[in-house]
């Protein structure tokens, strides 16, 4: 899907964008934000027209840089979230809307933006994935990964030179990171295009692959920057880089890349394989490493389970025994992961609620107490802390914690009413049943179709 410009906007649209626009003028934010995403839902590939929403979004939030520090969220674990990843399998500009609705409430959602520039890249919108990894690498100037992410958004939008400026304070940063001294090396080749005089390319006179000496180089360019290959790039890029390889036996960006592209080709056995090439060598201690190989092998799994003949007899008991290897792996995985890096406080959330999900509460409380000092993952944290200790029928404990929780989340977000929501059945469970209503009375006059406080409030109503 192309991007387009606001000339592309067919005149109902340009009706209801003005209108938008005049509203952001006048700040009344939350007219120009629901006619901003009328528009995106007809058009998702209007960059401008997403960069005046995100005007609105924060400027309605209160916009400020502290303010972003202070509510940038770890919503990965929030439903909102995961619905959103669900709907990317299948449909990427589905995905754009729902990480939208989350930043309608709240802008500064990392998991949102992630989310969009995943979409973004499926979609080949290279300015909208610009606008989220802008915001999350503000707010992480030296997180690798989205420096590099960025950086290819950028030059692919023709902003060669400050993606090269991005990445070279990183690899400054970083001096031994593989991938950041092949990323600048893309990006550097760009820019060498745009200093020989190539400015034609902006006219439609020219292109990259006329313009490089080496044509096979371009090609071999474009098609690394290039998240989700097809099947015929995928096989390109496997030859030339298993070619490669064989006399740069130490150059472990190709092994890495091949471990990437064999498991975009659901070669699963033939990507671990290469992972552990890379774990038995000076990268071996790299806790992404282990991410990426855990992911590998979960993704296996599930592809195994897609590949089950839901009609057949034995489907449940071949579906029970794989879903429970996948959950056993994931579980002494993350254990494992965790004896390794014993500080890392993400590791420490994830096993909590790997332990939370096979019903081992004390073994999740104890890690949810060590998650919580974590600033990215302390109200996610407080939350299952909560949900172990009603499990244990600690309900005056659960209730506590959760009342903590809301205190440190002044916006009314996906995550709040999560909260809000359980203090209120923790309340019900103690038999506390006028202070609960009073909390699913706070979401029903904001959100009426959250879970089932529509039922709970009128019936309390209906039987007064």
């Amino acid at each position: 899907m192309a991007e387009k410009s606001l000339n592309d906007l067919p005149r109902d649209l340009r009706v209801v964008f003005t209108k938008g626009h005049d509203a952001l003028q006048r700040d009344n934010f939350d007219y120009a934000i629901d006619l901003f995403n009328q528009v995106l839902t007809r058009e998702p590939g209007l960059h401008e027209v997403r960069r005046e929403l995100r005007t609105a979004q924060l400027r309605k939030a209160g916009g400020g840089g502290g303010f972003m520090k202070k509510m940038w969220s770890s919503a990965s674990s929030s439903p909102m979230v995961a619905k959103g990843e669900v709907a990317l399998r299948r449909d990427p500009a589905e995905a754009l809307q729902i990480a939208e609705q989350i930043l309608n409430s709240d802008p500064n959602n990392s998991g949102a933006h992630r989310l969009i520039v995943r979409a973004a890249i499926a979609l080949e919108m290279p300015r909208t994935s610009v606008l989220s990894l802008e915001l999350l690498f503000r707010n992480s100037p030296k997180d690798r990964e989205v420096g590099i992410q960025l950086a290819n958004a950028l030059a692919a939008t023709g902003e060669v030179k400050r993606a090269e400026k991005i990445l070279t304070t990183l690899q400054q940063e970083f001096p031994l990171d593989n991938d950041l001294v092949q990323a600048l090396k893309n990006i550097s080749a760009r820019n060498t295009m745009d200093e020989g005089g190539y400015d034609t390319l902006a006219d439609g006179g020219g292109s990259y692959r006329d313009i490089l000496k080496n044509k096979e180089e371009a090609v071999t360019l474009e098609q690394q920057n290039r998240v989700e290959k097809s099947g015929d790039v995928t096989e390109r890029l496997i030859n030339e880089y298993e070619t490669r390889l064989k006399t740069e036996a130490n150059n472990l960006k190709l092994v890495r890349s091949l471990a990437e592209l064999y498991t975009q080709r659901k070669e699963f056995d033939k990507a671990l394989a290469y992972y552990e090439r890379l774990k038995s060598s000076d990268m071996g201690n790299d806790a992404s490493l282990d991410r990426s190989i855990a992911d590998t092998v979960m993704r296996k799994y599930e592809h195994q389970i897609s590949q089950l003949d839901a009609t057949g007899p034995d489907y449940p008991e071949k579906l029970a025994v794989l879903q429970a290897e996948k959950q056993a792996y994931q579980l002494a995985e993350c254990q494992n992961r965790t004896e390794r890096f014993p500080n890392d406080l993400q590791i420490r959330f994830e096993l909590g609620q790997l332990y939370f999900q096979a019903g081992k509460i004390s073994e999740a409380i104890a890690e949810f107490q060590k998650s919580q000092t974590n600033p990215h993952r302390r109200v996610a944290s407080l939350n299952y802390l909560a949900q172990s200790f009603a499990k244990r029928k600690m309900y005056d404990m659960a209730a506590r914690t959760l009342q903590n929780a809301i205190k440190e989340k002044p916006v009314l977000d996906d995550e709040k009413k999560e909260l809000i929501y359980n203090l209120g059945c923790v309340l019900e469970s103690m038999g506390k049943k006028e202070e609960a209503i009073e909390q699913f009375k706070v979401i029903y006059e904001v959100d009426i179709s959250y879970q089932d406080v529509a039922a709970k409030v009128e019936g309390y109503y209906g039987g007064q």
